[in-house]
């Protein structure tokens, strides 16, 4: 299976795309994205490609969080 490289035009943007894509797991499996990527990091599930990419987006739902969060700290 081969990724797509996707390009939005601002953060806030990326960050709304992946809280979406979030919201279909939590929905999928019943579970907010924290209490699965806790488990997941545990070893408590199994490594299937959809869980991959799960934990994948979370952690760049973190990350781009986390950087708009400093950039709004300066700002206010």
């Amino acid at each position: 299976m081969r990724k797509q490289r996707i390009e939005y035009d601002s953060p806030v943007d990326a960050l709304v795309a992946i809280a979406k894509r979030l919201s279909v797991k939590e929905g999928q499996y019943q579970m907010d994205s924290e209490a699965f990527f806790d488990r997941y990091c545990k070893g408590c599930l199994e490594d299937s490609i959809d869980f991959i990419e799960w934990a994948n987006d979370y952690q760049h739902y973190l990350a781009i969080r986390n950087d708009l969060s400093k950039q709004l700290r300066h700002v206010a």
